[in-house]
């Protein structure tokens, strides 16, 4: 998958999913069974999935350092931004 937010997205949701249908088909209560899917899809997420959220970061840093750099579509922001900043000197 080209967009890394969808690809990160999806994996954690279907191992939250596979978890959690585990858990009921187990005969746990629906509740406990979703905050034990949670945590156990977090804590293999951050164990196994790193070049996912590295590319995740990746893209967040992409788009916030081109919106630096290449400014706003809309002047008047522009405009906005530049009397924002002379103000707090």
């Amino acid at each position: 998958m080209k967009n890394p937010w969808l690809n990160y997205v999806l994996i954690r949701l279907g191992l939250f999913i596979g978890v959690l249908v585990i858990l009921v088909a187990l005969g746990f209560d629906k509740f406990y069974s979703a905050l034990i899917a949670a945590v156990l899809s977090l804590a293999i997420s951050l164990l196994f999935f790193r070049k996912q959220r590295e590319r995740v970061s990746e893209a967040v840093y992409n788009r916030i350092y081109k919106n630096d750099t290449e400014g706003s579509p809309d002047p008047e922001s522009d405009l906005e931004n530049e009397i924002l900043d002379s103000t707090d000197k």
